[in-house]
């Protein structure tokens, strides 16, 4: 297992990963009401009052993509960048094939709740690999990119969003999906080992959705199964089959034509 990474320059800022599809931002208020609950808590500063029409603005057009927003707090404001780039297709829910490589490193008492610009942590993964952060005892956290889940005898289970770790937009949607498909879900403490005995597992973000777990350490976990696929297919659905949410009215210029805001 790797050593703990640097400490974070919390002078950076924070920021927001998101999915756009069809020209939309996907969970646009939810991403924003944390982003501005983070900024708030840690640097006193509130969001410009027109990020969310600035975002429908820089979404319009891209049919499957990314969009980062970064907030620096500074003199005279709050400086905010907003950056995009498209999804390949084959990331977006992928298959086993497709599956992340983790690689555990030690991070005592976790990211904390709020989503750091500074990633320089990462810095240090194997070209491919995916850091899954564990506290003392070898705890699983969270991973460098996602929250991570696993099943078993039936019963899903996720860390606790204790302060330690981000509650992830997606980790949310994934509860409510399996919660609506009767699938009964445990917020509880779960060790590596438990990881690696683990019926099936996977990871959810906000761009990639569902992520299989192909390996953590090189030991190879069970290929996802009938839990990943119904809260796939939940997640995939909450997302692209019903309205999308967002944080006050898109301007007309920001929306696809013939098309209601989503």
């Amino acid at each position: 297992m790797a050593s703990s990474p640097p400490i974070l320059d919390k002078a950076r800022g924070l920021f927001e990963t998101l999915l756009l599809f069809e020209g939309g931002p996907v969970e646009l208020e939810a991403h924003l009401e944390r982003l501005s609950a983070s900024l708030l808590a840690v640097f006193g500063a509130e969001l410009p009052p027109r990020l969310a029409e600035e975002a429908w603005e820089r979404a319009y057009g891209i049919e499957l993509g990314r969009m980062r927003i970064d907030v620096r707090p500074g003199d005279p404001g709050t400086a905010v960048t907003l950056s995009t780039e498209d999804v390949d297709p084959a990331d977006f829910f992928p298959d086993s094939e497709r599956g992340a490589t983790l690689r555990a490193v030690s991070r005592e008492g976790g990211l904390g709740p709020h989503k750091w610009a500074d990633r320089r942590w990462l810095d240090g993964a194997a070209a491919g690999s995916v850091p899954l952060l564990l506290d003392r005892g070898e705890e699983v956290l969270e991973a460098g990119r996602a929250n991570l889940f696993a099943a078993f005898e039936g019963v899903l289970v996720t860390p606790t969003a204790d302060g330690r770790i981000l509650p992830g937009i997606a980790r949310a949607g994934a509860i409510a999906t399996a919660g609506e498909a009767g699938i009964e879900v445990t917020e509880r403490s779960l060790t590596r080992a438990e990881l690696l005995a683990a019926d099936e597992a996977f990871l959810t973000g906000s761009v990639r959705g569902v992520e299989p777990i192909a390996t953590l350490d090189g030991a190879a976990l069970p290929p996802t199964g009938e839990i990943s696929r119904r809260v796939g297919d939940g997640l995939r659905q909450r997302w692209l089959g019903a309205p999308v949410a967002i944080a006050g009215p898109a301007p007309a210029a920001a929306r696809p034509p013939d098309r209601p805001a989503r």
